[in-house]
């Protein structure tokens, strides 16, 4: 496997050339700061629910962007919100990427996993108040491991590149990523000298469309120290016009075996507002006796560029060994960002 150290002494030597090569002294450090703020209400009448209604803060975030030279760094920290088994506040994003070359770029430090389309999205923009049952429980947000709650990241070294400019708009028709991780999530200690590859690459035949894959294979190591298989993979596409569209199809091979997908459609914007439908499945050993299923709205408002209210509703069909609960969630919630 890869030496951590060698990582470190192979970016340390590609910064110090970058910055040779451009003149330190006629280099300016460009820094922002800023976050967002995600507030909720929710109401289900799912029966043995814990909570019928619910009203707090889903997400506090800060961050840091910084450039110098050819270099980008990103630190961010989550100041409150849910999590079962991390208090916050916690760090979840911090690294730093060399992008000298758009067709090879190199990025080290806690990021988020480069498994699926909508893992890497923004909340702001997943269009359907949270993320699917599909990026929730294979791309390490509440993992099917039982990996602590790391909101879809993990401590690595990633390669990434774009390759074949188009002529006519510039957009690069083949996108490529792959890193190796820890496979522990964030802000833990690696476990055994094994590591998580992850990667994907996507064709993109028009600017606004994405047709991509992406692989998973490693494992991660519990408190008991059992350590668990993951064989994962996925497909999908992303359209990002006036109208969008996603849908994506995972397997995860290991364990007791899961499959997921979701499809989502949002209409063109119309007075500020944005209308999206989606359904979105999981289905645990790939047993419709054990599927969740859930045919949802959102309706999203921006009240102004960065403030937005966004209503939601989700019809839930959930099969457990082969008996039928049927129940509705609604929720609420204003985005802020500064």
């Amino acid at each position: 496997m890869m030496n951590i150290r060698l990582s470190l002494l192979t970016l340390s030597l590609l910064a110090a050339a970058s910055l040779s090569a451009q003149g330190e002294s006629s280099i300016l450090q460009n820094t922002t700061f800023g976050g967002y703020v995600i507030g909720q209400m929710s109401a289900t009448d799912q029966p043995g629910a814990d909570k019928q209604t619910d009203m707090g803060l889903r997400l506090v975030r800060v961050y840091v962007d910084s450039r110098l030279g050819d270099w980008a760094f990103k630190l961010q920290a989550q100041v409150n919100g849910n999590s079962s088994t991390l208090s916050s506040p916690r760090i979840v994003d911090a690294w730093a990427e060399w992008q000298h070359w758009r067709e090879f770029r190199i990025k080290f430090g806690q990021m988020k996993r480069p498994f699926t389309f909508e893992n890497p999205m923004h909340p702001w923009l997943i269009g359907k108040g949270n993320y699917s049952q599909l990026t929730l429980k294979m791309a390490g947000f509440n993992d099917l491991t039982g990996e602590h709650a790391s909101n879809g990241r993990d401590f690595g070294l990633q390669f990434q590149g774009d390759l074949l400019r188009s002529r006519c708009d510039g957009h690069a028709f083949l996108h490529y990523q792959v890193g190796l991780f820890t496979g522990q999530g964030i802000n833990f200690a690696d476990r055994n000298t094994r590591k998580d590859i992850i990667g994907g690459f996507w064709v993109a035949p028009l600017k606004d469309l994405q047709i991509g894959a992406f692989g998973w294979t490693g494992n991660y190591v519990d408190n008991l120290k059992r350590t668990i298989e993951r064989r994962r993979y996925s497909f999908g596409l992303n359209y990002t016009g006036a109208w969008t569209a996603r849908a994506e199809f995972a397997v995860d091979n290991a364990g007791g075996k899961t499959d997921a997908c979701y499809a989502l459609v949002g209409t063109p914007e119309w007075k500020r507002s944005k209308l999206y439908v989606f359904y979105d499945v999981l289905r645990e050993g790939k047993s419709w006796d054990n599927a969740h299923s859930i045919y949802g709205a959102s309706v999203q408002h921006s009240l102004y560029t960065n403030l937005m209210l966004q209503l939601n509703y989700g019809f839930h069909a959930h099969s457990v060994a082969g008996s039928m609960r049927h129940y509705n969630s609604a929720d609420l919630q204003l985005y802020w960002r500064f």
